[in-house]
């Protein structure tokens, strides 16, 4: 039988301010204190919260509330104040902003905006694409990012519209030095207006000098390392064996970022197989040594509301909150994403592979819309109907083996026989770039930023999701 509980109980801990704690650290940073909320339910046994089967883990934030007392002087005598039901995730800061010297001011608002508790917005790619078109205004107290392997900026993207401020971005490419210039370029133009500064040096060059300039203790820390020797679609055959020294170095280099600049968050995405390589094997060993718990797995980001099928390994990495894996949102086909592009897009005519591939198509099913990518190679092009998520957009759709540009990468069949060309703006929104993202006008640049970007619609469930654990929203 579930048994109620009576409502009108205490939550004060039993005693309220500790006898040998000295008056100064009152003064001047506070108290931070764990307790136990003691209920008594309606057949009159006594409970205590949160509840715990076994043993309470004294070193686990999620196994007591927690409290801070500090004490403030009025009209010439010091008074007790406190502050109770703090959210565990937030645990972890407070001590260390305590360890840093901060004064208790700082550390009550901090509290007090851990303890808000806002709701998260749910972001819709395929419905709310116009509301994306006004650039976000950060408040200067806004959580801060690094951004190791930047790229042009997907990641930076989703952060800013989860309310975090991207600081440094690291985005060199020495193979191909033009285009990584040109993509910083890109990079500096979206987001300098936040803070953010773009490191022109690849990461094992930034690791050597020992992270100069870069803040410690950031909220957030994301890498992406470069995944083409891990890709299915890399010529090596099916990524294995292909781990190379550049991809080892890489991955030193982000654990040496993780154990000098110590985040509160840190999170890597990649193709699936990143995670059979020794490269992930480097980076987890680094954050098994510093402390952080971990989760990751691959999820394919049309479960979470992009107009695409892009599967990808996620990691969340944090120290004091329990780690979960995010959770999705409503699929959503591409037709809907971009319908009211298509008739600006240009006109255009499908190749004799492509008119086979709809033949064959028409010859079992009634007609609806298609995209039907022009690059196949041997094999027939890849169509989605208008109703599922679109194939994995690479950056191969946007340039040729020797980097130009390609003037056409895939079309859209409408049942009246109208052809459309796919447009820059069209493939940005499959990738779910909100609309304030401006692109380069070099098709070879803006189609890169999109083929390697983590998709902007996704970082920011990410991120929300990840802001919510800080704030002690999951318990």
């Amino acid at each position: 039988m579930t048994k109620s509980v009576i409502f009108e109980l205490s939550a004060i801990p039993e005693k309220f301010l500790e006898d040998d704690l000295r008056a100064s650290q009152l003064h001047s940073q506070g108290c931070l204190y764990p307790y136990l909320e003691k209920k008594k339910l309606l057949d009159g046994s006594i409970v205590f919260y949160p509840r715990v089967i076994g043993q309470r883990d004294p070193d686990n934030p999620i196994q007591w509330r927690w409290g801070f007392n500090w004490e403030e002087r009025v009209d010439g005598l010091w008074k007790g104040r406190s502050i109770g039901s703090i959210p565990p995730g937030a645990v972890h800061m407070i001590r260390l902003m305590q360890q840093q010297g901060a004064i208790k001011e700082d550390i009550i608002a901090f509290i007090k905006r851990a303890k808000s508790k806002k709701p998260l917005p749910k972001l819709d790619v395929c419905k709310k694409f116009d509301n994306t078109k006004l650039k976000p205004v950060l408040p200067d107290d806004a959580p801060i990012a690094v951004v190791l392997f930047a790229g042009g900026g997907g990641i930076e993207a989703g952060m800013i519209q989860a309310g975090i401020r991207p600081v440094i971005a690291v985005e060199f490419d020495p193979t191909k030095p033009e285009l990584s210039r040109a993509i910083a370029f890109n990079h500096h133009h979206n987001f300098s207006e936040y803070g953010c500064r773009v490191v022109q040096l690849t990461v094992q060059e930034v690791a050597q000098s020992g992270f100069i300039g870069f803040p410690r203790c950031p909220d957030y820390l994301h890498a992406s390392p470069v995944c083409a020797n891990f890709s299915k679609a890399h010529t090596a055959k099916a990524g294995k064996g292909g781990e190379t020294n550049d991809d080892l170095t890489a991955a030193i280099a982000v654990a040496e970022a993780i154990r000098q600049l110590q985040p509160r968050v840190f999170t890597l995405e990649n193709v699936p197989r990143y995670q059979n390589s020794q490269s992930f094997n480097i980076i987890l060993s680094a954050l098994e040594l510093e402390g952080y718990s971990v989760i990751y797995s691959v999820l394919n980001m049309a479960d979470f509301g992009l107009p695409q099928a892009r599967r990808r390994l996620v990691l969340v990495a944090s120290r004091g909150c329990r780690v979960v894996t995010p959770s999705g949102a409503t699929p959503c086909g591409w037709y809907e994403a971009i319908a009211h592009l298509i008739p600006t897009m240009t006109d255009s005519q499908l190749l004799p592979k492509q008119r086979q591939a709809l033949e064959k198509f028409l010859a079992g099913n009634a007609p609806t819309p298609l995209l039907i990518e022009r690059v196949g190679g041997r094999k027939l092009p890849k169509y989605k109907p208008g109703s599922h998520p679109a194939n994995t957009i690479l950056r191969s759709h946007f340039t040729d083996h020797k980097g130009c540009n390609r003037s056409k990468f895939a079309d859209i069949w409408l049942p009246d026989g109208i052809v459309k060309s796919l447009s820059i703006q069209g493939a940005a929104i499959l990738q779910g770039f909100p609309s304030w993202y401006e692109f380069p006008p070099e098709t070879a640049t803006a189609g890169s930023i999109i083929g390697y970007s983590v998709p902007p619609s996704f970082a920011t469930q990410l991120f929300m999701w990840a802001q919510s654990i800080l704030q002690g929203a999951i318990a």
